[in-house]
């Protein structure tokens, strides 16, 4: 059984990429199981002082998630063409650890306008040594009511781009 972690790079309730990261653990074919980490709004500010025996719970609990994962999927809001800071404060934890280190990543995106922290978002994990999945999953969902993100990511179509995602990227998991 493959454990993937998906992170939402957006704190707002009723956030497109969350509900992506949602649809998608709903998704998950045979043999993967893919968990929500919904901690990223309690991790506190990194400072590399808290690291080894002062490194915050919440902190704590993000990298244990990462290492213990198979692989890690991301979905990331642009906010003023980069990546939101809660999401960047996520991954600055994760800097001086192995658990970043050749895990498989893929990035899903629920707005095609978001290029800028796509792009960075990636250069970010590169630099960090994860092992990126160069496919990217993409479901526009931007300025859409919760009911219409419903809609779309029940859609057939979208189901099955979500399991193809998912089923290419335990195929990327296992090959590595």
């Amino acid at each position: 059984m493959l454990n993937i972690l998906a992170i939402s790079g957006s704190l707002r309730a009723a956030s497109t990429n969350s509900a992506l990261i949602a649809a998608l653990a709903r998704e998950a074919p045979s043999g993967c199981r893919v968990t929500v980490h919904d901690g990223l709004g309690r991790l506190p500010i990194f400072n590399p002082d808290d690291e080894g025996e002062r490194t915050p719970l919440e902190a704590s609990k993000l990298i244990d998630a990462v290492s213990r994962a198979d692989g890690l999927i991301v979905s990331c809001p642009e906010y003023a063409h980069g990546v939101p800071g809660g999401l960047k404060n996520a991954l600055d934890w994760l800097v001086s650890r192995d658990a970043a280190v050749a895990k498989p990543a893929m990035l899903v995106h629920a707005s095609p306008r978001s290029l800028f922290a796509r792009a960075a978002l990636a250069e970010i994990m590169r630099t960090m040594s994860f092992a990126l999945y160069d496919d990217v999953l993409e479901i526009a969902l931007l300025g859409r009511k919760p009911p219409e993100v419903a809609g779309i990511l029940a859609a057939p179509a979208n189901r099955q781009a979500m399991h193809d995602a998912l089923n290419a990227f335990a195929e990327f998991i296992r090959s590595r």
